[in-house]
């Protein structure tokens, strides 16, 4: 007796169809388990056969073979229960094979037969959709979470006994009864509010520099650092930017919710994250934390940050190693954690915002209150490496905030108006960038930049003399450039002139600037 059934396994954030096939024949009474079997899944046999006796279903003592194929790929997690459980009904004849064909089944059961929800349900039943799949049937409390994806039928199921009473029933009619299909919520969700509810721009006093600098870096989605004493609103700045970042798009919802999903962060309130992720991990955090890894390896800060804000607040407190993790990241746009038993890949498009002082004081370079010497200039500033503030596209000096302008009554510009200005740049953007696999400026290749940021004469020469006298480094170049674009955009301006290149500039923070403060 045989039978087969579908169910799907995570590697990464990317999901497997894997068919877990049972034999069950005469012989000494066994439960063995083959094909790549992490322990948890293992641990399936003792839940499965405890599971059926307590659901009332007469398993004879004969010998059970599962495997679960392809037998190469690694497998993990408690998804196989109720795969593994149906699998076994069916060989012993409680519903015909046609009862499971073009099904995906996945959960995991309790002992007392309840199916009980699992982590990463959405990026399974997306492969399921991609591969034409009919229906998944998945745990009640992941319907929601598995009914974003268009084109394939989700039911929810709550125990073993409704899922039996489903798959014996012929008629189609009683079927939808037992397990009514969970209708499409896409559009219902993409209809909710998209933006940020953090600190709004209004709430923050002067700092017109760095609210400019953090406008810009929204706009083309570029990493910006913020230096200046303690109080003076860089946090504030970081966190208000959450509310003025474009909305994201459907596909770049579902890649950021699959990510979610695989951490086990979802609820049924939240199936599908439209705001952009603002993570802000403490400077104690692990690298397997920040990057992603670990015993059971799982995404780390920087993909639970993806297509959103990553903000390292107090940068030079962070270990300079875990920072010398983020350089590859931050150049490929995704993380790889290789493993003994394969390489995994998370994505990790992340836009990078720091907020440091000065100094070990906070005060430089007000010598009134800077009591730090050259030399502890320059032990704290060499606790950042070189390469990794050369891949900061923007840097910006804050400054201590006058009395006048915090008794102030007057409310700065709001972040609603902000936003307005970033969504056209961004829509600017998407047009430009509309046949490419990206759509801000700041993920622009260096081999595109001659055609997207095409320069004068004049302008042609301003960059020469920056060059020569800043002593730029290529990737130092090619982000100005990325800059300026977005300066030009929020400008509504088709060219990138002097004006914009100049700006771009006074936001770098060149060698001579890095000695100055080190």
């Amino acid at each position: 007796m045989y039978s087969s059934i579908l169910t799907g396994s995570l590697f990464g954030v990317e999901a497997n169809l894997i068919h877990v096939e049972v034999d069950i024949s005469t012989g000494l009474p066994g439960f063995s388990m083959v094909g790549s079997l992490s322990n948890e899944v293992r641990e399936a046999r003792e839940r499965v056969q405890v599971a059926l006796k307590n659901a009332d279903f007469d398993i004879p003592p004969k010998k059970v073979t599962i495997n679960l194929a392809p037998a190469d790929l690694k497998k993990d997690g408690t998804g196989f229960d109720v795969p593994i459980a149906i699998g076994i009904l069916q060989t012993l004849g409680y519903f015909r094979r046609e009862a499971t064909e073009n099904i995906l089944f996945a959960g995991e059961l309790g002992l007392d037969g309840e199916i009980r929800p699992i982590s990463g349900i959405l990026p399974i039943v997306r492969e399921a959709a991609r591969r034409g799949i009919g229906t998944c049937i998945i745990p009640w409390d992941n319907r929601v979470e598995g009914s974003v994806i268009p084109g394939i039928r989700i039911r929810g199921v709550r125990n073993i006994h409704q899922l039996t009473a489903f798959l014996q029933e012929p008629d189609a009619d009683r079927q939808e009864e037992l397990l009514a299909t969970q209708p499409c919520t896409t559009q219902e969700i993409l209809e909710k509010e998209q933006y940020g509810t953090g600190s709004d721009f209004s709430e923050i006093k002067g700092q017109e520099i760095a609210r400019r600098a953090a406008e810009i870096a929204a706009a083309g989605f570029h990493n910006l650092l913020m230096s200046g004493p303690p109080g003076g609103g860089k946090s504030m700045i970081a966190r208000a930017m959450a509310g003025i970042l474009p909305p994201m798009t459907w596909q770049e919802s579902i890649e950021v919710t699959a990510i979610y999903s695989v951490a086990g962060m979802l609820d049924q309130e939240n199936p599908l994250i439209l705001r952009r992720p603002f993570q802000s991990p403490h400077h104690t955090i692990s690298g397997a934390a920040l990057i992603g890894g670990g015993i059971h390896t799982h995404p780390g800060a920087i993909s639970l940050a993806h297509r959103g804000v990553l903000f390292l607040d107090e940068l030079t407190e962070f270990p300079r190693n875990i920072l010398e993790c983020l350089r590859q990241p931050l150049e490929d746009r995704q993380v790889n954690i290789a493993r003994a038993q394969g390489n995994y890949i998370y994505p990790a498009d992340f836009m990078l915002v720091c907020a440091m002082n000065p100094c070990r004081c906070g005060f430089f370079p007000d010598k009134n209150r800077c009591r730090c010497s050259e030399g502890e200039l320059v032990k704290y500033w060499s606790r950042l490496s070189g390469p990794l503030l050369d891949r900061m596209d923007m840097y910006v000096e804050t400054s201590r905030i006058e009395l006048q302008k915090l008794q102030s009554i007057r409310q700065g510009e709001s972040s609603a108006r902000i936003r307005e200005r970033v969504v056209e740049a961004r829509a600017v953007q998407e047009e430009r960038f509309r046949e490419k696999k990206y759509s801000f400026n700041g993920d622009m290749e260096a081999g595109e930049l001659e055609y997207y940021c095409e320069l004068g004469r004049e302008e042609k020469r301003l960059m020469e003399l920056a060059y020569r006298k800043l002593d730029l480094s290529a990737r130092t170049y090619h982000r100005i450039l990325k800059v300026a674009r977005t300066i030009a955009d929020l400008g509504h301006s088709e060219r990138i002139r002097e004006e914009h290149l100049s700006e771009a500039l006074a936001y770098r923070l060149t060698e001579g600037a890095w000695r100055r403060n080190g």
